[in-house]
């Protein structure tokens, strides 16, 4: 018996699976792409690989495209989700920073349960779609933007607007500014808009989830900013389908 849950996210799909013991057995990943109901058949044909049937146990699904999943058992929101995941990966109260691709979630833990949360969905500054468009102009990816930003030195990326923010990045490479400064800049940016949402629910411990858990220099940046220790792991990547997984535990 397998426990499955489906995190469709705006830029990537995760799953993870735990045994009948509730212990983590596998974790997936995919990109959303175009669709949300092709993410989800590609998704029922990886478990289906690895001899995982959705039937033998229960599947929730959750995150931006959570109704798009016709062979969950139920759907989920976000918050409750990466909540209930944060706290079995960290074990311990405190603030969960989300990054996602399109929003940033700030998320409270008391006892082990959501106390309180606050979002940004409005704008994708301060996002990792922010990060992938600014890197795509740069011409490098994720990891090379971390590395050229931690050798750069500041250069200021005022506009709050990804697109007023790409044609600044465009013009300071057309004045010959460092791609490494720029880089910087670009990070800093992020990693600013972050920390000022997460000072709205300050607390002694943070944690960092979604796709920039495995990006040292943001992690660091962002507890520079904080002012605090910034916790993550790998598998925080996977906090919202492993709370959607846990909630499909009776």
């Amino acid at each position: 018996m397998h426990y499955v849950g489906i995190d469709v996210g705006s830029t990537a799909t995760k799953v993870a699976v735990l045994d009948a013991d509730g212990a983590l057995a596998r974790t997936f990943l995919c990109p959303t792409g175009f669709s949300s109901v092709d993410a989800a058949r590609r998704v029922r044909a990886l478990l289906d690989d690895a001899g995982i049937d959705v039937r033998d146990g229960s599947c929730v699904a959750t995150g931006y495209g959570r109704v798009a999943v016709p062979y969950a058992d139920k759907v989920v929101t976000e918050i409750t989700c990466h909540g209930r995941g944060a706290a079995r990966l960290f074990g311990r109260d405190g603030t969960v920073v989300d990054v996602g691709g399109q929003d940033t979630k700030v998320i409270v833990l008391k006892g082990g349960a959501v106390k309180k949360f606050v979002m940004n969905d409005k704008c994708s500054a301060g996002t990792g779609r922010f990060l992938e468009i600014m890197a795509d102009r740069l011409a490098v990816d994720q990891d090379e933007l971390a590395r050229l930003a931690r050798a750069g030195s500041p250069t200021a990326i005022s506009n709050m607007c990804t697109v007023f923010a790409e044609s600044e990045v465009i013009s300071l490479v057309g004045k010959g500014e460092p791609r490494e400064n720029i880089a910087n800049g670009v990070v800093e940016s992020v990693v600013a808009r972050v920390a000022t949402l997460a000072a709205q629910m300050p607390g002694e411990a943070y944690f960092l989830t979604g796709g920039l858990c495995d990006n040292g220099y943001v992690v660091e940046r962002l507890a520079a900013h904080l002012g605090k220790p910034v916790g993550t792991c790998p598998e925080a990547r996977f906090a919202g389908a492993l709370g959607a997984a846990l909630s499909a535990m009776p």
